[in-house]
């Protein structure tokens, strides 16, 4: 009987261990091993657990609805693991949608710098300077914090009705500018916060203003390209980039810049070291603090960028309850990310075709990578 009883204690204490070799069970399986083409992707040394790092850069190309294209991690200017899509590579130039809006903010900030633009006078709009006209009061620094107060909707039911819908592909598609410039106020400039493509192509008319010698399509175009090609992509080692422009001659400056992920990259890298390349200054440190300054009516959206901060109101475009305070991010349609934090030394790259709706689960990937570099 002893025997019996001794014999059915040690069949019972060895079962939790034979179920956890039962291939139903999942609680102690050991992890999945990573791909070696995961693996492949991370540096020997990136400045984390490099089987963390690659889990977590496989885990944005294992989701199937969300399109991952390239992405890139670049550590203090350093790229620590870089990956893309089937059918695209580091020469692939890709669209930057919504992320040109930061390229719109920096080339602003460089004409502030060179006394062409004022941040806190009227926007030198002629259509806002006729007498009684109230938009002659929208500041360029409002236009740069979508607080202008015209009437732009963006992203509304049913889609062809958006403002920028009808500004890039319908009615406005000739004369970007005019389209939006022609909108009447909604709200007195400054007090309300409107996300608004529009505005950024009203800033780049300005840059068009003050660097095109002549009003004609052509020079409007070439001016502004040379201006951002001999003072920016240039210097930023950025020489993939290819802006779009209007029949107007216009920089389609909320919407549309091409560039490979390296140079978005190394986009992201200028930012953080405040407009440093190599040791030049190219754009005062003081505009891109002013850049990653919350809006007065938005605090998730600084001066065409956004902030990993809570949001005013709505719903959070990053993750401020898991990253950094410091971080801030380009953000385009379809799931472009460039995320930089200063204090990590990071910029995070990714680009793909997500449906907006879905982007949450590509946003959660974002935010771990982020969460390993402490």
């Amino acid at each position: 009987m002893a025997r019996h009883t001794l014999s059915l204690i040690l069949t019972l204490a060895v079962l939790p261990a034979l179920a956890s070799c039962s291939p139903g069970t999942n609680e102690v399986d050991a992890p999945i091993p990573v791909s070696a083409e995961a693996m492949k992707a991370v540096a020997k040394d990136p400045g984390v657990d490099r089987e963390s790092l690659a889990r977590a850069v496989d885990a944005l190309f294992a989701e199937e609805a969300a399109e991952t294209r390239a992405l890139i991690v670049m550590k203090n200017g350093r790229i620590v693991a870089e990956r893309y899509g089937e059918g695209f590579h580091e020469n692939t130039r890709m669209v930057s949608w919504s992320m040109a809006k930061t390229v719109t903010g920096v080339m602003i900030g460089m004409l502030v710098s060179d006394g062409r633009l004022r941040l806190d006078e009227t926007a030198p709009v002629p259509a806002w300077q006729r007498p009684g006209d109230p938009r002659g009061e929208i500041t360029l620094r409002q236009l740069l914090q979508m607080r202008s107060g015209l009437r732009h909707s963006e992203a509304i039911d049913p889609v062809y009705e958006s403002d920028e819908v009808r500004m890039l592909f319908r009615d406005g598609r000739d004369d970007m500018a005019r389209y939006a410039e022609n909108q009447p106020l909604e709200a007195e400039p400054g007090r309300k916060f409107e996300y608004s493509s529009a505005s950024s192509v009203i800033l780049a008319d300005l840059a068009a203003r003050v660097l095109s010698p002549a009003p004609d399509p052509e020079s409007r175009r070439r001016a502004v390209s040379d201006y951002l090609r001999t003072r920016l992509f240039e210097p930023a080692r950025m020489k993939s980039m290819l802006p779009e422009f209007d029949r107007a001659g216009t920089l389609i400056g909320g919407s549309l810049i091409h560039g490979t992920a390296r140079d978005w990259a190394r986009f992201g890298d200028f930012l953080r070291t405040k407009g440093s390349v190599g040791g030049a200054q190219i754009i005062p440190r003081q505009w891109i603090d002013f850049m990653v300054t919350p809006s007065p009516r938005e605090a998730q959206y600084g001066a065409q960028v956004w902030l990993n901060r809570k949001p005013t109101d709505g719903e959070a475009a990053l993750f401020p309850d898991r990253g950094p305070k410091d971080l801030y991010a380009c953000i385009g349609h379809l799931g472009q990310y460039v995320l930089v934090s200063p204090s990590r030394g990071l910029v995070v790259v990714r680009l793909g075709k997500t449906p907006d709706d879905k982007s949450w689960p590509v946003v959660d990937r974002l935010a771990d990578i982020v969460a390993l570099y402490r």
